[in-house]
């Protein structure tokens, strides 16, 4: 399996309780994967889609803290899914890996086993960078991984919003200076939205957004209180640290 080019590295995860093995180049796994792991609300039973799971790192994450849920893996690249399988499997955690894009026909993720309305639960941390004001690498994986076009974002939210039973849940990370985008494409068929900027030090503006969102839901939208990583000695505060070593969850995840 390791025909990476630069090989795998074995990472710690959440206070060393998930061990994760990812390519030393190309997407790695970080703060993003545990942050929206953290904003999951998933419960025991629930079935749980992680889209665009590289190498499973938020699923995994959020099946680490939450136990009995159904986790269904979903990766474009056959290498990091089987990565992912095997990271599963290292780790004790039930989970179904598929190779699939995102933005394949709903045929597609039916012959997989994966039908409209037959989840609980969908987390994505899709591509956002924008190709046209950010400088693509040359490392197919990592572009793959963070360069979006013009319709990721749509092709993304209406496969979650397919696989979802009417009244579950969407959770996202995305860039906060495109906030406007991803509001506008919920607004098709999703509502009750709960926003929370993600900040790396109370002085900067976001540079993350965590977004919560019900299928059919009808609820106002709400802006919750800021998370601020760093303190002003640029040290990740005491209830970042928590998140990030699996002691605490988000907000968002208390739905």
């Amino acid at each position: 399996m390791n025909d990476f080019k630069d090989g795998l590295t074995e990472d710690a995860f959440l206070g060393g309780k998930l061990r994760l093995r990812q390519p030393k180049s190309g997407h790695r796994a970080g703060h993003d994967a545990m942050l929206l792991a953290a904003a999951t609300p998933a419960r025991s039973g629930d079935r749980v889609v992680d889209l665009g799971a590289g190498v499973g790192a938020a699923g995994l994450a959020v099946a680490r803290r939450v136990s009995g849920i159904k986790l269904v893996l979903v990766e474009i690249d056959e290498k990091l899914a089987e990565l992912a399988r095997s990271n599963a499997n290292s780790n004790a955690i039930a989970a179904e890996t598929i190779a699939l894009d995102v933005t394949s026909a709903s045929s597609a993720f039916v012959s997989l086993g994966l039908k409209p309305d037959s989840a609980e639960i969908v987390l994505m941390n899709p591509p956002f960078n924008d190709s046209a004001r950010h400088r693509v690498s040359p490392d197919k994986l990592r572009e793959t991984a963070h360069v979006a076009t013009p319709a990721t974002l749509e092709g993304w939210v209406r496969a979650a919003r397919r696989l979802l039973k009417t009244g579950g849940m969407l959770v996202m990370i995305w860039r906060a200076d495109e906030i406007a985008e991803v509001l506008a494409t919920l607004d098709r068929g999703f509502g009750s939205l709960a926003i929370l900027p993600v900040h790396a030090d109370v002085t900067s503006p976001a540079i993350r957004v965590l977004v919560r969102a019900v299928k059919g839901g009808k609820a106002p939208a709400r802006l919750e209180p800021a998370l601020v990583l760093n303190d002003e000695s640029g040290r990740p505060h005491q209830k970042v640290q928590d998140i990030l070593q699996g002691k605490a969850a988000l907000l968002l995840a208390t739905a």
